[in-house]
């Protein structure tokens, strides 16, 4: 749903979104396995309040295999047992590029991520966050 004064990217930014979707694709070729890159998008898109963004990563998760209860565990991530070191890592770093707070220490999540991923994939892991947060926006900007 789309305010009546909303601007239609499909129409005034096409070339733009068509840019992006390219970027999404090699995003989508460097090896985060899919569960994780479900989840992430969805924990980014939660907390920037997308609510379309939201219905479709959880269907998207589902669709590959993700279960209810991991989806629902995922905003409260912390407190839960149902994910990996490795993805609480990534959830982690997520939000601290989500929510960017003046004084965060990002030093000691660049340490855990680095006790679970490699050089590339952290790579992979934050412009997959930095674009998940773009497309927030956009579609925010449209309610």
């Amino acid at each position: 749903m789309t305010g009546s004064d909303a601007v239609d990217y499909a129409e005034h930014g096409a070339e733009l979104l068509t840019a992006l979707e390219a970027v999404e694709r090699v995003i989508g070729g460097r090896g985060i396995e899919p569960a994780l890159h479900h989840l992430v998008l969805l924990r980014a898109s939660q907390m920037n309040k997308c609510a379309f963004c939201v219905k479709m990563h959880t269907r998207d998760a589902r669709k590959d295999g993700e279960s209810d209860q991991r989806l629902d565990h995922l905003v409260v991530w912390r407190q839960v047992a149902d994910f990996t070191p490795r993805e609480k890592a990534a959830f982690a770093w997520t939000e601290a590029l989500t929510e960017l707070k003046d004084g965060t220490d990002l030093a000691p999540l660049r340490a855990e991520l680095r006790a679970h991923f490699t050089q590339a994939e952290i790579a992979t892991l934050t412009v997959m966050v930095s674009m998940i947060n773009l497309w927030n926006r956009i579609q925010v900007s449209s309610h």
